[in-house]
């Protein structure tokens, strides 16, 4: 499995899988894709058999803080470390870095604990706004 920067050629398998875990808000269409990947600070993928298996996007200053947003694997590839490797690799250039995320969805917590995050006390959110609302 190789971890790197998204190719604009694997943008259409990273948005699929994106699809197929749920996700809706900025991946609707390839269109709206491409554009979420042109305003994100990191965007990477697993890949496997020259499949993308995984993806990862985030935002960082590089320096004191980041953020992840989306973090997928594919179904049929998951509790193989994947996930895990992208964070990782995401987080590990800077130790001094505080990374947040949101961890809403059943079971996300005790994959992040794992890979040293904890519950925060301090987050604050401001919702956006449902579709067609």
């Amino acid at each position: 499995m190789n971890i790197r920067a998204i190719a604009p050629s694997e943008f259409e398998e990273a948005r699929q899988l994106l699809l197929a875990a749920g996700w809706d808000r900025g991946v609707s269409s390839a269109e709206e894709f491409a554009l979420l990947l042109s305003r994100s600070h990191l965007a990477l993928v697993a890949v496997e058999d020259s499949h993308v298996v995984g993806f990862l996007r985030a935002f960082t200053d590089g320096i004191a803080n980041g953020y992840i947003s989306m973090l997928v694997v594919a179904e049929a590839h998951r509790r193989r470390g994947i996930g895990q490797a992208l964070v990782r690799a995401a987080t590990s250039e800077n130790p001094r870095m505080t990374w947040v995320l949101r961890a809403a969805r059943n079971g996300v917590s005790d994959f992040y604990e794992k890979l040293g995050f904890s519950k925060s006390q301090v987050a604050m959110e401001r919702a956006g706004a449902k579709s067609g609302a």
